[in-house]
């Protein structure tokens, strides 16, 4: 992640379908979440009451956690970044290893936005 001059940065998506991002393109965009102080501040709640989700790095404008999957337990990384300029939070899920995830990333992002606006 890269928040230096201008809009931040999240990492590229690699070139397997593993991977979804809000700066991504074509099947691996997402849309970002709302970027309003309320959902920033409540986002931390969500991750951990995700179960299995653990928030490794947090500051004023970043959030990065790990997930771990339920069946073979392989680890998912998820990054967010406060994008101001943008008025979104930008958001990316993507698997450390293998090639398919069958959609888990993408599901999980949506259930964060889904329980963000729940609560």
């Amino acid at each position: 992640m890269s928040t230096d001059a201008g809009s931040p940065q999240l990492r590229p998506c690699p070139r397997k379908p593993n991977c979804v991002s809000s700066q991504g393109r074509g099947k691996q965009y997402i849309e970002p979440l709302p970027g309003d102080e309320g959902t920033w501040e409540r986002l931390p709640g969500v991750l951990e009451a995700l179960g299995g989700v653990r928030i490794v790095e947090q500051t004023a404008e970043t959030i990065r956690a790990e997930a771990r999957t339920r069946v073979l337990r392989f680890v998912d990384d998820l990054d967010f970044v406060r994008d101001p300029e943008q008025g979104v939070i930008q958001v990316r899920s993507a698997s450390r290893l293998g090639y398919s995830d069958f959609g888990v990333n993408r599901r999980r992002l949506e259930t964060v936005r889904s329980e963000l606006k729940k609560r």
